[in-house]
């Protein structure tokens, strides 16, 4: 039996060592320390969701970002307190800092339908997940009122605009099963998580860049595909295809082929159309690798070649590119567009100072979106976008021109980091840029 508990626990770190390349335990806690120092004393609990909630139920579990920023652990319907450690009071003992993971109990029927889970009772459970003390579920409730006070305030997931989250429906199941402690008030702990997510560790970045050099090699694979006649779900088909047998487990989003007046649509996502002679085609798609996204944006010429007013626009948005990547400074540049020290300004300048459109008017008034965001384990990833972007910061820079009267439009999109010694490093450097490298890598050159 011993030796068959054993093969088991192989059979299961194996099952996870294959699924992602996760970062060492110690990271994970770092961050949890990170976060209770920032919680002014209250306690942080964070759901899991379900396997069955949401578009897990079609698509396959994916752990929420937070979630797993924290613990690295990917399967559904853990829990996850802290509890920050307090020295001792009149009226209170001191407090140790603790941190517990919370797993569902093993129901052997599911399992067989979803794959063997972790149980708390494994002996090796604390060294496989990196926490301390590993419970089962049911030990939640006791230990909530072991640990916080009679009126605790706690810091949690919250439901937001554009933002689901699993933790409402668990602390509605605390609540219905009298399994909390009355009078508890609760804050928001993604404002909390978004200023720890603004800087990358260095195995984060590693992860980020390996999601980006599978997308570079997919984006290759397009331009090398390209022609009239091919459809843009094709060309996604590809790109999915190629990213995928490098190690991506999914899409960062849905990839957007635009062909034709297709490109002047920022958010198209139909990939429906074939793609005609003449056509531009904006590709923005990108592969997740490890939970990690990339993001990166070409414009091609359908039929290997443009035009010289595709060149002319296309030449401005790269113009425009490069004129932010020459205005940056670590610790001063910045991603919000409201700021003096803001990317975009250099930007948008660099397209409404250059060329016209068939009117005579500048071309500013066709960039229509901001200049970039931040990315991470999500391709808008959370962040402080008041503060200077310096060392770990993750981001785009993605200028673009849309004019639909000339069905033309072009964008140009790489994520960057910034390096310790605060220079901003290209991570798709090696997909092509300017129009002479797309028209040549087009014909295999």
């Amino acid at each position: 039996m011993k030796k068959f508990l054993a093969l088991l626990l192989v059979m299961f770190a194996t099952h996870l060592a294959l699924s992602l390349e996760r970062q060492p335990n110690a990271d994970y806690r770092a961050r949890r320390e990170a976060l209770a120092k920032k919680s002014s004393g209250s306690a942080v609990l964070m759901f899991a969701p379900m396997e069955s909630e949401g578009p897990n139920a079609v698509y396959g579990f994916r752990q929420d970002d937070n979630f797993y920023y924290l613990s690295g652990w990917v399967e559904p319907g853990a829990v996850l307190l802290i509890v920050p450690a307090a020295e001792a009071s009149a009226d209170k003992p001191s407090r140790p800092y603790t941190e517990i993971l919370f797993l569902a109990a093993n129901n052997k029927v599911e399992e067989k339908w979803t794959g063997p889970k972790l149980s708390a009772t494994d002996p090796q459970a604390p060294k496989i997940t990196g926490f301390e003390r590993v419970e089962v579920l049911d030990k939640l409730r006791d230990e909530l009122i072991r640990l916080l006070p009679e009126r605790p305030t706690v810091y949690t997931d919250l439901p937001a605009y554009g933002h689901d989250s699993a933790s409402p429906s668990g602390l509605d199941w605390l609540k219905r099963t009298n399994a909390f402690i009355p009078f508890a008030s609760y804050q928001d702990v993604k404002p909390l998580l978004s200023s720890l997510r603004t800087v990358k560790d260095k195995g984060e970045i590693e992860l980020i860049r390996k999601a980006t050099d599978a997308t570079v090699a997919a984006h290759l694979a397009a331009m090398r595909a390209m022609k009239p006649g091919i459809t843009e779900r094709e060309i996604s088909a590809l790109l999915q295809y190629e990213w995928g047998k490098r190690g991506c487990e999914r899409l960062s989003y849905a990839p957007i082929v635009g062909a034709g007046f297709n490109s002047t649509v920022l958010h198209y996502s139909d990939d429906s159309a074939t793609i005609q002679s003449g056509d531009v085609v904006v590709i923005d798609a990108a592969g997740e690798y490890s939970m990690y996204a990339s993001d990166i944006t070409r414009t091609l010429p359908a039929n290997g070649k443009f035009t010289a007013r595709q060149r002319e626009i296309y030449d401005i948005v790269l113009g425009a590119q490069q004129a932010a990547i020459h205005a940056f400074q670590s610790g001063k540049s910045s991603l919000r567009r409201e700021d003096p020290n803001a990317l975009f300004k250099f930007a948008y300048d660099y397209i409404n100072t250059h060329g016209k459109d068939q009117h005579g008017e500048p071309l500013g008034k066709y960039f229509i979106h901001g200049l970039g965001h931040y990315v991470g384990l999500g391709v808008h990833d959370p962040g402080d976008y008041n503060v200077p972007l310096g060392p770990g910061a993750v981001f785009t820079i993605e200028p673009g021109i849309y004019i639909p009267e000339e069905k033309l439009g072009v964008r140009i999109e790489d994520t960057f980091y910034v390096d310790a010694d605060g220079k901003l490093v290209n991570m798709g450097a090696a997909l092509p840029h300017t129009a002479d490298e797309v028209e040549r890598a087009m014909a295999g050159k």
